[in-house]
């Protein structure tokens, strides 16, 4: 496994001449290729050797150090989620419809990963168009928790927490539509950030629901987690809803002292109703506990509105990607199958390659046209269109009153494969704490806090007012510098 935890401790171990960048990329493709997480899909090998020996060139041309400055990512092993296009290297994701698809561009965010240094060794799997919160979706088969193999990693970016919680690689790239990042990040024990709506272009992302998508880092820091974000951000003329912003600064701004004294907490009583784990209650109100200690001033808040989100979110939701996935058709993007091109009409033609769509995503298209479909558009999608605007003035009101808002990921800990697979209505209010940040275009984190009795992590949610990142990583640093034990 990989024995460096952060790009500083890499960089490091470079620059004293432990390992070259060209051996370091091949050993943790060579892991990465025997693992049995089924965390990967595809491995761009030559492409990722070739950037590795660019990269040991320029390093000999530097004197043998590493060039942190030009380069902040210098060398750094990065595993992207199959959803997020790069350049000739296959794209599927995670579905037989996609299955020979070769972009002819890179996504904005993972170009100015690599622009700074990074290289991509591996495409990492997902649900299936990530439509999913445990990652048994994919139709390429389940990804594998990393320490408990009877339980999921989480969804849909479970292939990127993974690869990271299980040390094949310092950092990943997920895309977080209603908590995809932070849930599996915080059932593999890592850090995950679902940053503000705009802040990272999508430019390269397979849209799943184009208002709610983002994309966000999973790493084994903050501070790693905010140097990815400050790389990735800043307007792009290529996003439409990237917002005219610049870059963020918020690895600088965690140098910084922080204190609690002065600042307000909301602890969302929506957010602790009965059916939380204990073990994850105790865990989050231990940090909170520790921030009354720092001077902290704990607020509970209302969120009226928030009991409504789950049915809000999974009526958009659907109801985008129904429109979507439409491009999907065979003619356009897709898989054409030997029975497509015998077909004799229009409709067989359709029916032969769609049906390559798995159940979850079949569901959801099913879903979101009828939502979408005359006669029912103005009693579903419009009605969830309208609340989403009040979970969103919920949002904003408490915001008058406190800087963050804490609370739980989940409600519990990782499950066990399998144990919701059957219930989609189940699986679908795992996202429950998760979504509201996404309706409302805010930043959110999960950060480790702890562990239950049988050792699986426990994350702690972070939320901030839209585009202030920087006070939701510096929370987020205070909270891993304390460290919270099982």
């Amino acid at each position: 496994m990989n024995t460096y935890k952060t790009v500083s401790e890499a960089h490091d171990a470079l620059d004293r001449g432990e390992l070259t960048v060209e051996k370091w990329v091949g050993q943790t493709i060579a892991r990465a290729q025997k693992s049995e997480l089924n965390a990967f899909l595809h491995f761009p090998t030559e492409r990722a050797l070739e950037k590795a020996r660019e990269a040991d060139r320029t390093q000999a041309l530097n004197g043998g150090k590493v060039p942190r400055q030009k380069f902040p990512l210098f060398g750094i092993p990065l595993a992207v989620k199959d959803n997020l296009t790069v350049e000739n290297v296959r794209t599927t994701c995670a579905s037989r419809v996609l299955d020979n698809y070769i972009p002819p561009y890179t996504a904005t965010a993972v170009a100015r990963l690599e622009s700074a240094g990074a290289i991509c060794f591996a495409k990492t799997n997902l649900d299936e168009f990530a439509m999913g919160g445990s990652n048994e979706n994919s139709a390429y088969g389940a990804v594998i928790h990393p320490t408990h193999s009877d339980r999921i990693p989480g969804g849909s970016s479970g292939g990127s927490a993974a690869a990271v919680g299980g040390g094949f690689c310092i950092a990943a790239l997920g895309s977080d539509t209603g908590g995809s990042i932070r849930l599996p990040a915080s059932y593999c024990g890592i850090v995950g950030l679902k940053p503000s709506y705009g802040r990272i272009s999508r430019y390269g992302l397979v849209a799943f629901a184009s208002s709610l998508d983002q994309v966000g880092p999973l790493t084994t820091s903050v501070e790693d987690s905010a140097l990815l974000l400050d790389l990735m951000s800043g307007h792009d003329p290529m996003d439409s809803t990237s917002a005219r912003l610049p870059a963020t600064r918020t690895l600088a701004a965690l140098k910084q002292q922080w204190s609690w004294k002065g600042l307000s907490v909301g602890v969302p009583r929506q957010f602790y109703e009965p059916g939380i784990q204990n073990e994850v209650r105790v865990s989050i109100q231990a940090v909170l506990d520790q921030i009354m200690q720092d001077g902290g001033k704990i607020i509970p808040v209302d969120l009226p509105h928030v009991k409504h989100a789950v049915a809000v979110y999974y009526l958009i939701a659907v109801s985008e990607a129904s429109s979507n996935l439409s491009r999907f058709d065979g003619v356009r993007f897709g898989v054409r199958p030997p029975q497509a091109t015998e077909a004799n009409d229009l409709k067989s033609f359709y029916k032969s390659v769609r049906s390559q769509f798995g159940p979850e995503v079949k569901r959801r298209i099913l879903l979101g046209t009828f939502a979408l479909s005359a006669g029912y558009v103005d009693q579903y999608f419009h009605r969830a269109a309208q609340v989403r605007r009040l979970i969103q003035q919920d949002l904003t009101k408490a915001f008058e009153s406190v800087d963050l808002i804490l609370g739980p990921v989940s409600t519990t800990t990782a499950f066990r494969r399998g144990e919701k697979s059957h219930n989609p209505l189940s699986m679908y209010l795992n996202d429950l704490f998760t979504i509201p940040a996404n309706l409302a275009g805010l930043p959110g984190m999960s950060v480790p806090c702890g562990h239950d009795a049988e050792g699986l992590p426990i994350g702690l949610q972070i939320m901030a007012p839209i585009f202030e990142e920087e006070k939701l990583l510096r929370a987020a640093n205070w909270v891993e510098k304390r460290g919270y034990p099982a």
